[in-house]
């Protein structure tokens, strides 16, 4: 039988410009159009961090028990690259999505008076900003530079994507986003699989080939379409004097994240990527009804539960 549930998903793996907003808000609406105009998105997914950048390889001179005077000035530069919600810089991204007709899922540093978060954004066509995604739990060092996110911003979206030349019907889909390492939290996951979550954006900067394992697990688990936007980055994408792996062996071409972005099915099926070595868009048909089909054997929050043995409990608010 064929599915009329049909939408049209990509991920883009790219980069933040040089901690520059406006260069970075220019590739956005490069991608999100090519995405558009040659691919059909309904949706495209940005990495984790694009917007305001995420900076590999920083210490921000900070030991245990003593912060330098340089670092709080590398801290002062990755804090103005921030944006805040709502902005201008915000407003950028609702007209490109408004334009282009494409819904984004993107991954922004935003600034909340003296506390930076890592934070998914959700920006549609119709409506604008719809939800944020503040990660929950910043990893090993990340704790130096972003505040901790908490129930407040756990959103599954309702989302009616417009039509396109390619699909006629509008289609409603539950979408949700965790960031890195977040995918590895199972609470996190089970609440949002609980929710029926049918497409599941996992932004990041993890590059290791041991990602796309997660992934398909997740896929799996959830019987949802996960979609993961990785960055990929090089030398030349930071400010001349970024610290790097090799102080001696500059290049403006050295990769410092290597991409790894994917998507896959329900079950498990990689229907594009991984995409490795440089920017891009992968784009696939995501068939809503594949979720069901997936959980007609495995509903991990539904008959796969043991609620007389386990039980779930969310502080959302």
């Amino acid at each position: 039988m064929s599915s009329t549930r049909i939408i049209r998903a990509s991920v883009i793996q790219t980069c933040t410009q040089a901690y520059s907003l406006a260069d970075t808000l220019d590739k956005m609406e490069k991608f999100t159009r090519l995405a558009s105009e040659r691919d059909g998105a309904q949706i495209a997914v940005f990495p984790e961090a694009f917007i305001g950048g995420y900076p590999k390889m920083s210490t921000f001179g900070v030991v245990v028990g003593d912060r330098s005077a340089m670092g709080r000035e590398e801290f002062l530069r990755y804090y103005n690259a921030a944006i805040e919600i709502p902005s201008p810089a915000l407003s950028r991204i609702e007209q490109i999505s408004k334009e282009t007709g494409v819904y984004i899922v993107t991954g922004v540093i935003e600034r909340d008076v003296g506390t930076l978060y890592c934070t998914a954004i959700f920006v549609s066509p119709v409506h604008g900003l719809v939800g944020k995604h503040r990660k929950l739990v910043p990893t090993a060092a990340e704790r130096l530079i972003w505040g901790q996110g908490d129930g407040s911003t756990l959103p599954i979206l309702e989302t009616s994507f417009l039509p396109t030349s390619e699909r006629a019907k509008e289609v409603t889909a539950k979408i949700s986003a965790s960031i890195c390492w977040e995918n590895f939290m199972p609470l996190l996951r089970t609440y949002y699989y609980s929710q029926g979550t049918q497409i599941y954006c996992a932004p990041t900067v993890d590059a290791r080939p041991v990602w796309q394992n997660s992934m398909v697990h997740i896929a799996i688990e959830g019987r949802c379409f996960v979609l993961s936007a990785c960055q990929f980055a090089q030398e030349k994408d930071y400010p001349a004097d970024h610290p790097v792996a090799d102080a001696n062996a500059r290049n403006p071409d050295n990769i410092m994240i290597a991409g790894g972005s994917v998507i896959v099915s329900p079950l498990g099926k990689i229907l594009a990527g991984p995409l490795l070595g440089e920017e891009g868009v992968l784009t696939a048909d995501l068939d809503l009804d594949d979720c069901i089909r997936g959980k007609f054997d495995l509903d991990t929050t539904g008959h796969y539960a043991r609620p007389d043995v386990f039980e779930l409990k969310a502080n959302i608010y």
